[in-house]
């Protein structure tokens, strides 16, 4: 009796430490880092490519990290001219009916939009983003179609959102996954002003009676952050895209289903850390003297000297830097008529075999087709010339 009642207290004190190891080596393919989350992802934000993934398209609710969502469409908007940071919108009832997080809106209440957006980047306010989504598209629910709309042309093909807030007490599928949130953060970090907002620790509004404090502490504590946005529901548990940039590298680091804020923080800090520490960004160039005029056939002109495009950046992990080739593919000739930004050729950065990244070599110029007459034209001027 006595070694029974011995077998079951060591396997009660043990057992805590079992499930919670499970839980902090929730490691990704390598089985390198502590993930104290259901899923995670991390992602080179100039590119959307995966350097890291644990679990990344397990569908989970995403809480208030939907508002990356959201704030897309907002810098889409103003972006492209369909609203101004100056313009004032007026707040329904509807919006200021909005729980959880916000600003207090009253009916009637006017914001600029410049004003709210603060409120959804920095204290995750659900009537401010109401307010911002009924102000684009005429309604909330109409709002939400477009959010969904653009979730699908990003490819991301494991969400569905029913609000644009997040909340998620009435949700039956409003779900997302860790892959899913870095690409539309990734999408989110190209307009560059949005950083002006994502990236402020605190502010006020109302002349000061409404202050807003950042939900995202790394805002704070961690050297490089650019965003993004948190969330937290009894459903979700504590979510999380965190994004940072030094040296030229710019990361997203998604964090789903954590269990305590400090997991998400930590777990953010932990897949950061690894990014910045295993990768860099590398500026692609190839030796542009090895790029061979192209002979014209039958054209006006006999050759054509090919341009290139903009030499793109990678990032690659630290030390495949000088392992990179440049093989440049060529047409030796190309028959006229020419057009201009044609395509000629390829330059290929090739590492370990594998084509990493593509240039396409063009011709800068129109050349057109030799005809009859250009040739008798050519044989009198070359005729005048002798005499």
């Amino acid at each position: 009796m006595k070694k029974v009642i011995c077998f079951i207290l060591s396997f009660a004190v043990i057992l805590p430490c079992l499930v919670f190891c499970g839980y902090a080596e929730n490691a990704g393919e390598t089985g390198q880092l502590a993930i104290k989350a259901k899923s995670a992802v991390l992602m080179d934000a100039s590119t959307g490519q995966v350097l890291y993934k644990y679990n990344e398209n397990e569908k989970l609710p995403p809480a208030s990290v939907t508002k990356i969502m959201s704030l897309l469409l907002i810098a889409e908007a103003i972006d492209n001219g369909k609203i101004k940071l100056t313009d004032e919108v007026t707040a329904s009832a509807e919006a200021a009916a909005k729980g959880g997080s916000q600003i207090w809106l009253k009916e009637g209440e006017t914001m600029s939009v410049d004003e709210l957006l603060k409120a959804v980047a920095i204290a995750s306010a659900n009537d401010a983003c109401c307010a911002l989504g009924e102000y684009i598209a005429g309604s909330e629910s109409a709002f939400v179609n477009m959010m969904n709309e653009r979730a699908k042309e990003l490819g991301m093909n494991n969400t569905h959102f029913e609000n644009c807030s997040g909340l998620d007490d009435d949700t039956t599928n409003h779900l997302t996954t860790a892959y899913d949130i870095g690409l539309m953060s990734v999408e989110l970090l190209k307009h560059e002003f949005i950083e002006n907002y994502t990236t402020v620790w605190m502010d006020s509004l109302r002349d000061g009676a409404t202050e807003l404090v950042n939900t995202n502490r790394l805002v704070r504590f961690y050297n490089g952050t650019t965003g993004i946005k948190t969330g937290t529901t009894s459903k979700a548990g504590k979510c999380l895209s965190a994004s940072a940039k030094r040296d030229g590298l710019h990361l997203v680091a998604v964090v789903m289903g954590s269990q305590t804020s400090d997991d998400r923080f930590e777990t953010a800090k932990t897949l950061l850390n690894y990014g910045f520490a295993n990768y860099e960004s590398v500026n692609l160039t190839a030796d542009e003297s090895l790029i061979t005029d192209v002979k014209v056939i039958r054209g006006a002109e006999d050759t054509v000297k090919p341009g290139h495009e903009e030499f793109k950046s990678v990032t690659l992990k630290k030390g495949d830097k000088d392992k990179i080739s440049a093989e440049i593919n060529l047409s030796t000739d190309a028959e006229a008529p020419i057009e201009n930004g044609q395509t000629l050729g390829s330059i290929n950065f090739v590492l370990n075999g594998e084509i990493i990244s593509k240039c396409r070599l063009f011709s800068p110029q129109q050349i057109k087709r030799t005809t009859y007459a250009d040739v008798i034209k050519a044989m009198l001027r070359s005729l005048t010339h002798k005499k």
